[in-house]
């Protein structure tokens, strides 16, 4: 049975003002009161109401979070970081899955995230555009990304074009010179995606290379399926055969893996591979990556942005999150005779 604040307050000694602040974590009370309190209200079986503190403090104690995919490991991984990082601060959290080019991603945007009173909105791994960007602004809410950069927009990420560099510069020491780059789809602007950036950094490695002739870019979906599809497609004839592959994320990468052992393609004899992400796997299968650690991005995008909803001032810009090449077994030096394959 429930009980009111004043049995709370009452119960531990302290006014029904310090009782709702202890309880609710907002505004100075000593530790020692609020444990006290915290302890009186366990006792007479007392739950805290969200919407009654709300009309108090002016917060849902919510947080919207938008995701374009729920089931690739990179975004998982932030997802799971940012859920238990607000769950320790006692916030809520309503999820929106906006999968590029459905229907109902233009409906999260213009109806649900209006509709709904959020304390602020973290945007996982979103390329957003312009217009998507000013509807998420014109909420008047504090508003995150991570993952991706957005413009105006505070954002925790890795420098993609950094790190597609320095993958493509790994293998270029390793004496390789036929590199293919598999990625994601880049339409456009190469800035506009995640994808694009990665490939702008290949770009600049091989053309710093004066290999402008050897460029070589494949596109696939950013996923192990995507992967197998473009590996057993770009491996299947040895007379163009790459040396080397670049690929845009770790799943890619596994998936470029399968498809060549199944052609005899031996890595990294044959076949030099590196990744980006420092996927669960990637050690499983001894694969070259440029590490980052999404679980940790979302873990920094909690803790900025409730700063934010305290009200202290974010800024909007981004924020280099770290990233390190780590080398395993899948990248080899290129054999000397392997251009004359």
């Amino acid at each position: 049975m429930g009980s009111a604040i004043a049995d709370v307050a009452a119960r531990a000694g302290v006014s029904k003002a310090t009782a709702s602040r202890a309880l609710s974590g907002k505004g100075y009370v000593a530790e020692s009161t609020r444990q006290r309190v915290v302890l009186a209200a366990k006792e007479i079986g007392f739950v805290a109401s969200p919407n009654a503190a709300s009309l108090v403090t002016g917060q849902t104690k919510n947080i919207g979070v938008v995701i374009p995919f729920i089931n690739r490991w990179f975004f998982g991984e932030i997802l799971e970081g940012i859920e238990q990082a607000l769950l320790n601060r006692g916030y809520d959290m309503t999820l929106y899955n906006i999968y590029p080019g459905s229907a109902d991603r233009d409906r999260v945007f213009d109806f649900f995230l209006a509709r709904k009173r959020f304390d602020g909105v973290i945007a996982i791994g979103v390329d957003s555009t312009p217009e998507e960007t000013e509807r998420l602004l014109r909420l008047g809410i504090p508003l995150l990304s991570v993952g991706a950069p957005v413009a105006g927009v505070r954002s925790l990420t890795i420098d993609d074009a950094a790190a597609g560099r320095l993958a493509t510069e790994h293998l270029l020491g390793l004496g390789h010179r036929r590199i293919l780059h598999i990625g994601g789809p880049v339409t456009g602007d190469d800035d506009a995606s995640v994808q694009g950036r990665r490939l702008r950094g290949y770009v600049g490695a091989m053309t710093q290379a004066g290999l402008e002739s050897e460029l070589s870019f494949a596109q696939t979906a950013m996923s192990v399926p995507g992967g197998y599809e473009a590996g057993a497609h770009s491996l299947s004839d040895p007379s163009s055969r790459p040396t080397a592959v670049f690929a845009a994320c770790d799943e890619i990468a596994i998936g470029v893996m399968i498809a060549a052992r199944r052609l005899g393609v031996r890595v990294p004899a044959d076949l030099s591979l590196v990744g980006i992400d420092g996927h669960e796997y990637a050690e499983m299968f001894s694969l070259t990556t440029i590490e980052q650690k999404p679980r940790a991005q979302g873990q920094a995008a909690v803790a900025d942005l409730l700063a934010a909803v305290s009200g202290e001032a974010m800024a909007a810009d981004v924020v280099d999150m770290p990233a390190r090449l780590v080398v395993r077994a899948s990248t080899a030096y290129a054999r000397a005779n392997a251009d004359a394959v």
